[in-house]
């Protein structure tokens, strides 16, 4: 019975040789996700978990752990976590300032990638596996347990294509926002995609508050295609009906994602084709500087982003300029590969941590009282 695993109602479901009530199993998860309490016995002893269920968890439960290899944090703040999984491989996550106020981490869903998008480091990792929901929820559970604001949210675009490990990843982001676990908005949980549509479709049918970020990075497939193989298992025309479903059913703006490749895709036949294949879609695009180590892709020049946002003014789209941080230490959009250079290492002082409160006297004898009954 891995607690770090199940979401409520499979919790609920472990624990029913035990009989617990719905509060029970409201308190044990609290006590995994949203006390963080380390240790079998802790979450055994939590307030109003009765006795029956408390021996079960010493009996069956584990809690498993990624281990922190090391932290490097950057120049403007960023700090990127790099962790060893007890199933093998290492995978990045990276905490992300907001205005001084809170914090956004950016998680992996995979060891590797199998998309090999020619400007991504991970893509040149290739696919090892899929993660499972605890090492997902461990990045998070460990930075959050380290900082010294609150985290708000979470996004899957670190190593990875969230949507090819469909199960684990919806698990986890339904975990992240229940309000006895993490408490984060679903509307602050994003994840990102390089297009695989079926999967998309998938996610559309069955509703999840969550968002998609769509990259696209050409609107013409040929160019596409050069850089994103994913572009032969599922063409554009595809992807983007897929697109225009999303934004009707939700009733919102898509987010297009459009990672800018100095002289490849910022003219303006870029901004054309990006007109003519979303007319009469609701959409938002985030354009992104690459940022690539190995030096055969460059961002644009400010000239040619000048040019390039004036060219796009034929779309009739918002248009936002999306920060990369974390570039000096391999932690901006497309560089996570488990890497260790760059910044500085960053041991954080950990913050105590404060147990639940007691249980109210009442509370407690009416808890001792059911589990005596049972």
């Amino acid at each position: 019975m891995n607690l770090k695993n199940l979401s409520l109602d499979e919790l609920a479901a472990q624990l029913a040789p035990a009989e617990p009530t719905r509060t029970a199993v409201l308190k044990v998860h609290a006590a995994v996700f949203a006390h963080q309490l380390g240790s079998i016995d802790a979450i055994a002893r939590a307030p109003q978990v009765p006795r029956r269920v408390a021996d079960l968890i010493r009996e069956k439960a584990e809690l498993p752990s990624l281990t922190i290899v090391e932290r490097r944090r950057a120049s403007d703040g960023f700090v990127k976590y790099l962790f060893e999984s007890p199933l093998g491989g290492r995978v990045e996550a990276v905490r992300i300032p907001l205005f001084d106020e809170k914090y956004v981490v950016c998680i992996s869903s995979q060891v590797g990638c199998a998309l090999a998008c020619d400007f991504c480091m991970t893509g040149k990792l290739g696919f090892q596996r899929n993660l499972q929901t605890w090492e997902i929820l461990d990045q998070v559970v460990q930075i959050r347990a380290e900082a010294d604001r609150p985290v708000r949210g979470v996004v899957f675009m670190g190593m990875g294509e969230p949507l090819l490990n469909y199960r684990e990843t919806i698990r986890a982001a339904k975990i992240l926002s229940h309000p006895a676990a993490f408490a984060i908005s679903g509307r602050a949980i994003t994840f990102s995609t390089a297009g695989t549509v079926p999967a998309i479709r998938r996610y559309i049918r069955e509703a999840h508050p969550y968002r998609l970020a769509f990259s696209v990075t050409s609107a013409i497939p040929e160019k596409r295609l050069l850089v994103m193989p994913v572009q032969r298992a599922n063409p554009f025309p595809d992807l983007v009906e897929a697109i225009r479903e999303y934004a009707t059913v939700r009733r919102e703006r898509a987010m297009i994602a459009y990672v800018m490749i100095r002289g490849f895709n910022t003219g303006r036949e870029d901004a054309e084709a990006l007109r003519d294949v979303f007319a009469g879609i609701p959409i938002k695009i985030d354009l992104i500087d690459v940022t690539d180590p190995t030096g055969k892709y460059l961002p644009p020049t400010e000239e040619e982003l000048k040019a390039f946002r004036d060219h796009l003014q034929i779309v009739g789209a918002p248009i936002a300029r999306r920060y990369s941080g974390g570039k000096e230490i391999g932690a901006a959009c497309g560089t996570l590969e488990a890497s260790r250079y760059g910044g500085w290492i960053f041991e954080p002082p950990r913050p105590a941590r404060t147990s639940p409160p007691p249980p109210h006297p009442r509370t407690s004898r009416s808890s001792s009282t059911r589990s005596r009954r049972r």
